[in-house]
This record gives structure tokens, sequence and C-alpha cells, in this order.
């Protein structure tokens, strides 16, 4: 969200009569959780120590 970025985007323009700065706080809202779900799925799953062989 880092300030610098949202004097950019604090504009006095609208999207279809929507402001720009919610467009951007939104859209970046997306793209951290777009992040997370491509992270998660990357990372292998935990195995339990205490399950026997065959449920590994």
């Amino acid at each position: 969200m880092l300030p610098p970025l949202v004097y950019v985007f604090n504009q006095p323009l609208t999207v279809f009569g929507v402001p720009l700065i919610v467009f951007y706080l939104f859209g970046l809202w997306f793209l951290l959780i777009v992040g997370t779900a491509v992270m998660t799925r990357a990372v292998p799953p935990d195995s339990d120590p205490e399950a026997p062989e065959s449920e590994r």
C-alpha cells in the first residue's frame, strides 16, 4: 500500500463514477489473495510424524 503509491492513485479521477484509489486498493487486495493462494499450493503439506507410514 506504500504511501508514495497511494499518492499516485489518490487523484480526482473516477472510473465509472468510482474514485481511482478504490480500484487501487481493491486491486492490491485481490493480488494479495491470489498470491497467497498460489504460494499455499506451492508449499508441500506437512507430514504427521505420528501417522503410520501407510498414511503419509
